[in-house]
């Protein structure tokens, strides 16, 4: 059943019109009985009549179900305040009803659950995939407030910045592609952050970063210090 007709299968028992508006149940039914007989005509009546069971005595007594229409119709002639009570509980009635109807037993229920749920984490995994490297990017900078460029490092050494990327890659301190050899990463000297850039064609193309941490900064400092100076 769709929402559209769930919601049109709402109905409110003359009982809970009574509660709700503080009136006897009888004074309620006769006001409905004469609502129904102008709007409907006297056979119309007949629709709208049903059978309450009383839990405590299995005794059966008449109410009327009314839908939103003949709900509101009613009303109109009660106080503001029953107004708002019945309209207030029209709104939770219809919000109830357009939610989804869970049904354990219902395989067909259980699969098409699985399916969203399946599908939601898909989505949920390819936008973690898709954040990942700039998740990290940030998570690395986050953890380099110590770390600062070989470029920067040039400059506090006084050596031109060329010159000293090509003195690293001679000592075997870098690597031909500017990125440090392991040994010296696995020392705590270097950081590499990785990143990741779109073109045009939304081709991702990562990209690298060194940046020297504050042990390798002192251990520059040490081997090319003195040279500088």
């Amino acid at each position: 059943m769709n929402e559209m007709s769930l919601l049109n299968s709402l109905t409110m028992s003359s009982r809970e019109i009574a509660e709700l508006c503080g009136k006897r149940h009888d004074n309620v039914m006769r006001d409905i009985r004469l609502m129904l007989i102008d709007l409907h005509g006297v056979d119309g009546v007949l629709k709208f009549e049903d059978t309450q069971i009383n839990q405590q005595n299995d005794q059966r007594y008449p109410i009327f179900r009314l839908p939103k229409r003949e709900t509101l119709i009613l009303v109109s002639g009660y106080s503001v305040v029953m107004r708002a009570r019945i309209i207030d509980r029209w709104q939770e009635l219809e919000v109830r009803a357009a939610q989804p109807v869970v049904n354990l037993d219902d395989p067909a229920f259980l699969r098409g659950a699985l399916l969203q749920y399946t599908e939601r984490v898909i989505a949920l995994e390819q936008k973690v995939a898709e954040q990942a490297p700039a998740v990290e990017f940030a998570r690395a900078i986050r953890d380099t407030s110590d770390a600062i460029s070989i470029g920067q490092m040039s400059a506090v050494l006084g050596i031109g910045r060329n010159r000293f990327f090509a003195r690293l890659r001679a000592d075997h301190i870098l690597m031909a592609d500017n990125l440090p050899y392991q040994i010296y990463k696995d020392r705590g000297y270097f950081r590499v952050i990785e990143s990741v850039w779109i073109d045009d064609a939304k081709e991702p193309h990562p990209t690298f970063k060194t940046l020297v941490t504050g042990r390798g900064q002192v251990f520059l400092q040490r081997k090319y210090g003195a040279e500088a100076a």
